[in-house]
């Protein structure tokens, strides 16, 4: 289950290019079965390995600077996680560590399973004091889901507001994923097949179900 996010701090690197996709947020060669693989070392991989196989790591990428080992928001630029919707583009970034994305705009279905994964994904406001070079230079974020309010740290602050679906809120404070948020509703959803059940036994098997046995 995803961790909740109300408020955070941390530090930002910075990819600031175009319609880098899931393939290059983690090629299918880096692909395993299942969340629970930990997919730290898949990140960028084709970026971050002048040889992927033997973990060679190329010198010159952002990530691969000690200083950023521990970044946690990561600021980039148009549509971020087009292409496939493998979720393993999103594990690769939360098991690097990274909790905010920062982009000038996403892949749809990337963006939504960041929600589901515990990633927030803000889109760059139109603010005319925070250019790209700025962006580039600035160490540290905060964010508040709260209040829908991002504020830079160093080198100067700076503070805006986000736009987020009250859904997509929901889940990330709660820390629920869509089937878990449902099931919040669990006596409702079961009061409803109880009832429906006995108005309408046809459309259902002939099991017998009783009072208080978990509905399938």
């Amino acid at each position: 289950m995803p961790e909740p996010f109300l408020k955070f701090s941390g530090k930002s690197v910075s990819i600031l290019r175009d319609n880098i996709d899931t393939d290059q947020i983690i090629p299918s060669k880096e692909l395993r079965s299942g969340a629970n693989h930990n997919y730290s070392e898949s990140l960028f991989a084709g970026w971050r390995y002048s040889n992927i196989d033997k973990r060679i790591k190329t010198p010159d990428f952002i990530l691969n600077h000690s200083d950023n080992n521990k970044a946690s928001f990561l600021v980039t630029g148009h549509n971020f996680g087009c292409g496939s919707s493998r979720e393993h583009a999103v594990w690769a970034l939360r098991d690097f560590g990274f909790r905010v994305i920062i982009a000038k705009s996403f892949g749809v279905i990337f963006y939504n399973n960041c929600i589901r994964n515990g990633i927030l994904p803000i889109v760059f406001p139109s603010h005319e004091s925070l250019s790209d070079n700025d962006l580039t230079k600035i160490d540290e974020y905060t964010v508040d889901l709260q209040e829908q309010e991002v504020t830079s740290l160093n080198p100067r602050e700076v503070r805006w507001k986000f736009d987020i679906k009250p859904y997509h809120k929901q889940l990330l404070i709660e820390g629920l994923d869509p089937i878990e948020l449902t099931l919040q509703d669990r006596g409702k959803i079961e009061a409803f097949y109880y009832k429906d059940r006995s108005n309408r036994p046809w459309l259902y098997s002939g099991k017998r179900v009783n009072s208080g046995e978990s509905f399938r």
